[in-house]
């Protein structure tokens, strides 16, 4: 990719929760929906079940979550190659919170990644620590959202086989 370049993600999202009425009333249909991208295996959405969604598909805010921990992830991983560290796992458990206004609308207050990383022994696991900050700042998705995405890391490193 050189400065400049534009990339175009083509996505169909097609409501299926029509019950019968429409939206006759507020409850009166369902808020699922199927996401496809051409080629790829469809997604099944939904609401939040707070929002009465359906609990067994992804929402909305559970992609968002998603698309920041996958891009911090690839960034890491591509900066870690690059800078010789070497990664042998890596596993997020990132969270996401929503703050609630009264007129019904929200937003998102943070995002908190928490990679479990693994290192290949005699690992240094500052230099590891540090590609964080690269990772940040060259992710394309945390870039275009207006709160922040806070990783909070730890390591593991790999003991050495002990051959010999």
């Amino acid at each position: 990719m050189a400065a400049g370049d534009t990339h175009h993600y083509a996505v169909t999202v097609t409501w299926t929760g029509n019950t019968g009425e429409g939206t006759a009333t507020p409850t009166s249909y369902k808020k699922d929906q199927e996401l496809i991208v051409d080629g790829k295996p469809p997604i099944e959405g939904s609401a939040d079940p707070a929002f009465r969604g359906d609990a067994s598909r992804w929402n909305a805010e559970d992609l968002l979550v998603a698309a920041l921990s996958q891009c911090h992830l690839l960034w890491y991983l591509s900066t870690a190659a690059k800078k010789k560290v070497v990664v042998t796992g890596y596993v997020d458990r990132a969270e996401g919170t929503m703050a609630m206004n009264r007129d019904g609308s929200g937003q998102f207050t943070q995002v908190v990644l928490r990679p479990e990383i693994t290192l290949a022994p005699g690992s240094d696991v500052a230099k590891a620590d540090s590609l964080h900050h690269i990772a940040h700042e060259m992710c394309f998705i945390a870039r275009s959202v207006n709160f922040p995405v806070i990783t909070e890391a730890t390591y593991v490193v790999e003991e050495s086989s002990g051959t010999g």
